[in-house]
C-alpha cells in the first residue's frame, strides 16, 4: 500500500459561474492554488462567464495584472496548442444549467472548430441523493462561529440562504443540506430556509420564502435577531462586500433598529473546502 497521489495528463479546470466582482476571481484563484498544493496537480482557475468584464483597475490592483480566465477563451487557447484531455472540477453545489446546458453547448461550439476532445466533469460539491457530510460540517462550523454562543436561544432564527433557482433539482440541494443540519442542531431547533431571489409565479414556489420577506416577518413579530447562513461559495455580486445579501439585511435592520442580523462566512473561505475538492478530483482520476 502507498499513499501516492494520483496523476493525470489532463488539463484541470476549477470552474465557477463567474462574476464581474474581482473578489470572486481572487478567491477562485486562491482555492485553485491551494488545491494544486494539496494534490500536486496543476489546477487552473476558470470562470464560465462574466469574469472577463472585471475592470482593468481591479485587474491591476487585485489580480497582479493578470485577467481572470473565462471558459471559452481558456479552452480555445489550450485546444490551439493541441491539448485534447480536460477535467472540469465544478465549484457548484448542484447540477445547475451552467453544467448541464452551458458547458455542453460550449463544447459543441469548440468541437466545430477544433474537432473532438475529452471534457470530463467531476461530481458537484453536494451530489444528490447522498449529499456530502463534509459540506454539512463546514456549514455547521459556520453556524457555531457566527452565533458565537452555545446557548440554545442562539440557534433561533437560523436561516439557510441560497441564490434561488428555476430548477427544483437545484433547490433540492438546499433542502437536503437543511435537513442534515437540523440533525446536528439542539433538540427543538429547526433551520429555516430562504432564497435571495426567485422568479415570479407559483411554479417557482418550491424556492420558499424570500430572504427579505423572512427577515421582515421576524422583525415585525418582535424578534431581535436572525443568523443568515450563506449557501454561497465566493464573494461576488450577491454575497460579497456590499452585495445583494448585505443590502437586504441592512435595509431590514435600518427599518427595524432593534433587529440585528448576523451573516456567516462564505463556504469558499473555509479551509476544509480544499480537502473536499481534492477528494473529488483524486477519486475521479483514480476511476
Amino acid at each position: 500500500m502507498t499513499n501516492e497521489q494520483p496523476t493525470t495528463n489532463a488539463t484541470i479546470l476549477l470552474v465557477d459561474n463567474g462574476s464581474t466582482r474581482v473578489d470572486a476571481a481572487v478567491q477562485l484563484r486562491k482555492i485553485a492554488h491551494q488545491l494544486s498544493g494539496k494534490t500536486g496537480l496543476k489546477v487552473h482557475a476558470v470562470s464560465l462567464k462574466h469574469s472577463d468584464r472585471i475592470t482593468l483597475k481591479d485587474i491591476e490592483s487585485k489580480l497582479d495584472g493578470i485577467p481572470a480566465r473565462v471558459f471559452q477563451e481558456f479552452m480555445t487557447e489550450h485546444l490551439t496548442v493541441g491539448e485534447r484531455d480536460f477535467i472540469l472540477l465544478p465549484l457548484f453545489f448542484g447540477k445547475s444549467r451552467a453544467l448541464t446546458s452551458f458547458v455542453p453547448d460550449e463544447k459543441l461550439k469548440l468541437e466545430s472548430q477544433f474537432g473532438s476532445f475529452d471534457l470530463n466533469i467531476t461530481e458537484v460539491l453536494y451530489p444528490l441523493p447522498q449529499g456530502d457530510p463534509s459540506i454539512v460540517e463546514i456549514l455547521y462550523e459556520h453556524v457555531i462561529s457566527t452565533t458565537n454562543d452555545s446557548a440554545k436561544d442562539a440557534f433561533k432564527n437560523l436561516v439557510l440562504v441560497d441564490h434561488g433557482s428555476p430548477l427544483p433539482a437545484v433547490n433540492a440541494v438546499r433542502q437536503h443540506i437543511a435537513s442534515a443540519l437540523d440533525a446536528k442542531l439542539p433538540d427543538g431547533i429547526n433551520i429555516d430556509q430562504a432564497a435571495m431571489e426567485r422568479r415570479q409565479g407559483k411554479e417557482y414556489d418550491f424556492n420558499g420564502e424570500l430572504l427579505e420577506d423572512y427577515l421582515r416577518r421576524l422583525a415585525e413579530s418582535g424578534e431581535t435577531h436572525a443568523t443568515v447562513l450563506l449557501l454561497f461559495l465566493l464573494a461576488g455580486t450577491h454575497a460579497g462586500e456590499n452585495g445583494d445579501i448585505i443590502q437586504i439585511c441592512n435595509a431590514v435592520m435600518k427599518k427595524h433598529p432593534k433587529f440585528n442580523v448576523s451573516i456567516s462566512p462564505l463556504i469558499g473561505q473555509n479551509a476544509n473546502l480544499i480537502a473536499c475538492l481534492a477528494q473529488r478530483l483524486n477519486s475521479f482520476i483514480k476511476q
